[in-house]
């Protein structure tokens, strides 16, 4: 993409941040951001509240109050019937309605494949903006939901996930980050992104370039949802998550226990993940309490580190540095 330069274009896309941010006057900005993707349920209106979803956590990353959305659809108007793509918008409107912003309208054409997103706007206090790019040494790593969406719900197309899986998965996926924003945001986290499609360590490396840092993160202590271990034992991995892992490669520092179905989890194509917050030490325990107060369950993943040769050290939480692959 071509840069784009302005004095008042706060964050734009060289930082790989969640959304746009402009400034209007000296106490408000703007944020703005896209997400338009293929159906990864079956039910249509679970995918509208989805891809509504996981457009608005782009917003809560960025410490922003969503008000205002615009529909994206691409429908194959010949093969599947317009009713549908009315579910797929209620689902979406519903959650656009729960986060308290609006939506105004949209776009749609004619595609052989279906699509479904959204544009979203809100609003922030240039000086309360939250980006990835603020992490620093000693601080500590907190994710807000559980891995395993792309999983879960790849093994959901080949029928090969449980019901009860799928609805685990539909339930963290449809769940908004609001109240994980505001807690970031009342204790101090110097810098926050959500974990979409790129996985855990892929936003993570995002964070650490940004920022200028190197991180370690504990595989023992990464939340999953249910079932995803024996997914990944029968091979049921998206094509993202493989493209994800192997592009980490020169990256990661992997300790030997860190076994490969552990690798393909920490780099699971997620859709309408949790937050990451890098958190002072001292004001963890707040930001978890507050987080599971709200309704939102936390697990303390990994750990800020001075930049080193490599970006993450992926181990054990109490293992030593001498068994890596």
């Amino acid at each position: 993409m071509p840069p784009m330069v302005s004095p008042d274009l706060l964050v734009g896309g060289q930082g790989m941040d969640d959304a746009a941010v402009f400034r209007l006057r000296d106490d408000l900005a703007v944020a703005l951001t896209t997400d338009v993707f293929t159906p990864i349920v079956d039910d249509a209106y679970s995918f509208g509240a989805i891809a509504a979803a996981n457009a608005l956590s782009d917003l809560y990353a960025m410490g922003a109050t969503p008000i205002l959305a615009l529909n994206i659809a691409g429908w194959p108007r010949g093969t599947l019937p317009l009713d549908l793509l009315a579910e797929v918008q209620q689902g979406a409107a519903d959650k656009v309605r729960e986060a308290g912003a609006v939506i105004g309208g949209g776009h749609s054409i004619d595609d052989p494949e279906p699509k479904f997103g959204l544009a979203v706007l809100g609003t922030v206090d240039p000086d309360a903006v939250s980006t990835n790019a603020g992490a620093r040494p000693d601080d500590l790593l907190v994710l807000t939901k559980p891995l395993g969406t792309g999983i879960i719900t790849t093994a959901g197309k080949f029928d090969a996930a449980s019901q009860a899986a799928l609805d685990a998965a539909v339930e963290s996926m449809t769940t908004l980050n609001a109240a994980a924003a505001r807690a970031a945001s009342d204790h101090g986290a110097h810098a926050v992104t959500d974990v979409t499609g790129y996985g855990l360590l892929g936003h993570l490396r995002e964070m650490l370039n940004a920022s200028g840092v190197s991180a370690e993160v504990y595989a023992d202590r990464i939340p999953t949802l249910p079932e995803v271990w024996s997914l990944i034992a029968a091979d049921e991995v998206p094509g993202g998550t493989e493209r994800n892992l192997a592009s980490l490669e020169g990256d990661v520092r992997w300790h030997a226990a860190v076994d490969r179905p552990a690798r393909l989890l920490l780099a699971d194509a997620q859709t309408s993940g949790g937050l990451l917050i890098a958190i002072p030490p001292e004001d963890e325990a707040a930001l978890r309490h507050a987080l599971e107060h709200a309704g939102a369950p936390a697990a303390t993943v990994g750990r800020i580190t001075a930049r080193d040769s490599y970006l993450m050290y992926v181990r054990p939480m109490d293992t030593l540095d001498d068994n890596d692959d």
